[in-house]
């Protein structure tokens, strides 16, 4: 499995620690960006390059933040395949993982702390899927309304 994580300023601090404590555990994740500090970036930008890896390795997982959690999760679901949650408690997290199968975890860096944020990530990366079914359907339809929306477009 491949792990991408990204962030803009007002995530920058806590994407850099989450790093550090998932290499610890041997770990191997991806740093998409932002590389430095720059207090005018867009989380947009990292939000999509970070959408576009996890689409291009279909077992992969990614880790989006900013201060709000908000922007980075909307930035990330506008692509067909992705599903991401803004999440709080590591219950929701659970849950997003199990039964909407999240590929993305927006974390709000202005909202929890380093603990907080790693026991979300760690949920995250150990929680399973549920093949039922009930919830591949719930996913198709979700990829059939981007569809529908495209096609309107066009």
């Amino acid at each position: 499995m491949s792990l991408f994580i990204a962030a803009d300023h007002r995530g920058f601090e806590l994407k850099n620690k989450l790093i550090e404590y998932l290499q610890e555990q041997n770990i191997r994740v991806e740093d998409i960006g932002n590389y430095e500090y720059d207090p005018l970036d867009d989380n947009p930008d990292f939000a999509q390059r970070l959408a576009q890896a996890v689409l291009q390795k279909p077992d992969s997982k990614g880790i989006v933040i900013c201060g709000s959690g908000v922007g980075v999760c909307i930035a990330t679901n506008r692509f067909k395949g992705i599903r991401c949650a803004l999440s709080f408690k590591k219950e929701q997290v659970e849950h997003a993982r199990q039964n909407d199968h999240i590929n993305v975890l927006s974390i709000p860096s202005d909202y929890i702390d380093l603990e907080m944020a790693k026991q979300l990530v760690d949920v995250f990366l150990k929680t399973q899927p549920i093949e039922e079914e009930k919830y591949q359907r719930r996913i198709k339809k979700m990829d059939a309304t981007i569809d529908t929306l495209i096609k309107t477009m066009v």
